[in-house]
């Protein structure tokens, strides 16, 4: 069972970190810039000797020769590379050789999405976006364009920097075989610069090796504390459950049986059963049995969410549905909603998240998993046809009460986009925002492939909402 209590961990310094306590602040919730960079100059400690050897390893790599990381694995890495604990990649983060990452359209990712290396999870306790990785489904390293794959993690993740998000990396699966190169984790590096960091709250390394551990060492020195004590090592499934709940992840196979051989005793499990808590239980329901149970076609919730946050003070918040809020608040919230009981905001960014909760948790997604295949193929409807198209999926496709529900999100979030240029959110960033919660797959996880089209359909609901919903 899911813990909601999160304990401490142990970061990447090897620190303990409470995960109980309020998201860190970032000053973009004030401004639009934070002065404090990732990149730390103060903390790079200048070694030319261990400059000159690790740019000599990627030359030796550039050249086909085998370089000493080349080869290495987790069982062979002590004889093969020495301790690089005092190496330093300054001098390489800012060479001209590395080629620079393009813009290519996200057609060409087609076959590298193929591969599920990468997975969006939808959001976690805290409203955050869940991004992850897995290193067991890389193919061989001659199978995969690697620049080109760096392209794809690059627009993975430029759907979600600009809102509070969480990475996690399963590092089971790894060899010398389907590893990148020395050179490619150094371009990576430089890739992902501060805009990636910025909003990234918590980075979990799960099942760590030998081989994991030599790679931190090697960019150590070039980490800052701040950004180092968003790593965290997770040991086992059940370590992981104590801050992501293993049902949201859909956990491969390969790696719940990696973690059996390590001792976890955790086995990802999907009760499909409903057993509502009350008769009054409003999250994690079908909206039938909320409305059997309400008066009204309007969830008292999402009333009170959307009541609260359509005051001024509120839709003039800079990053409102971006920032997480207390992991405690949102549970006392969703208890005191399951209870039929009014609701009590002490911030904008609460109410957000519990409303974006309440449409991630329902039985089915808003927009139906009926309508999921044809709202997939949005972005190949002629542009001529699209408000028409749209008009009858919504209109005469959609349920009854979903469509009154949604009219009702979509209505307010247009009152949210008159105010972009205070709260920052229009309406592209509020498809990303709401996309992924308002329709998702019954039997596939999301993937940048199927967020497009979806965020698309989504942004179109919100440009167009006059002429869809006010015919």
């Amino acid at each position: 069972m899911n813990s909601n209590k999160l304990s401490p961990t142990r970061n990447f310094s090897g620190n303990f970190v409470d995960n109980n306590d309020e998201p860190y602040p970032s000053l973009s919730d004030y401004h639009d810039y934070e002065p404090n960079l990732e990149f730390d100059d103060s903390e790079l400690h200048q070694s030319p000797d261990a400059v000159a050897q690790t740019a000599e390893l990627i030359q030796m790599e550039s050249n086909g020769i085998n370089s000493p990381i080349a080869d290495f694995t987790d069982d062979n890495f002590e004889e093969e590379l020495a301790d690089p604990s005092e190496e330093n990649l300054d001098g390489l983060m800012y060479s001209p050789s590395y080629p620079v990452v393009d813009d290519s359209p996200t057609s060409k990712f087609a076959n590298i999405d193929n591969y599920k290396i990468v997975d969006v999870k939808g959001d976690d306790s805290l409203g955050r976006k869940i991004i992850v990785v897995y290193a067991h489904r890389l193919p061989p390293s001659a199978e995969i364009n690697h620049v080109l794959f760096l392209n794809y993690l690059t627009h993975t993740l430029d759907q979600y920097v600009e809102q509070d998000y969480s990475l996690v990396y399963f590092h089971y699966g790894l060899s010398s075989k389907n590893k990148p190169s020395l050179r490619w984790l150094v371009q990576a590096y430089k890739a992902f610069d501060r805009k990636y960091k910025k909003n990234l709250k918590a980075l979990f390394l799960v099942h760590p090796t030998s081989f994991l551990k030599i790679v931190s060492q090697i960019f150590r020195p070039l980490i800052s504390a701040k950004f180092g004590k968003k790593l965290n090592y997770i040991h086992t499934l059940k370590e992981l459950n104590e801050h992501i709940s293993l049902e949201k992840l859909d956990i491969p196979n390969d790696v719940i049986e990696h973690d059996k051989k390590l001792g976890g005793t955790v086995t990802p499990t999907s009760d499909t059963t409903f057993q509502p808590s009350s008769p009054l239980q409003q999250f994690g329901v079908p909206l039938q049995f909320i409305k059997d149970n309400y008066n009204g076609p309007i969830p008292p919730v999402v009333k009170q969410c959307v009541e609260y946050l359509d005051q001024p003070d509120a839709l003039e918040t800079e990053g409102i549905f971006r920032r997480s809020a207390n992991t405690l608040k949102i549970k006392q919230l969703k208890e005191v909603a399951n209870q039929g009981e009014l609701l009590t905001f002490a911030s904008a960014h609460e109410a957000a998240v519990l409303l974006k909760t309440f449409l991630r948790e329902l039985k089915e997604p808003l927009l139906t998993h009926e309508l999921y295949d044809e709202i997939m193929q949005f972005h190949t409807w002629d542009k001529d046809q699209r408000l028409r198209q749209v008009s009858i999926l919504v209109m005469e496709k959609l349920p009854v009460d979903n469509y009154q529900i949604l009219k009702y999100i979509i209505s307010f979030l247009s009152r949210v986009m008159e105010r972009a240029d205070l709260n920052k959110m229009n309406a592209q960033n509020l498809a990303v925002v709401f996309g992924p919660n308002l329709v998702w797959s019954e039997n596939e996880t999301m993937s940048l492939v199927s967020i497009g089209p979806i965020n698309m359909f989504t942004k179109f609901l919100l440009e167009h909402y006059n002429e869809i919903f006010m015919i």
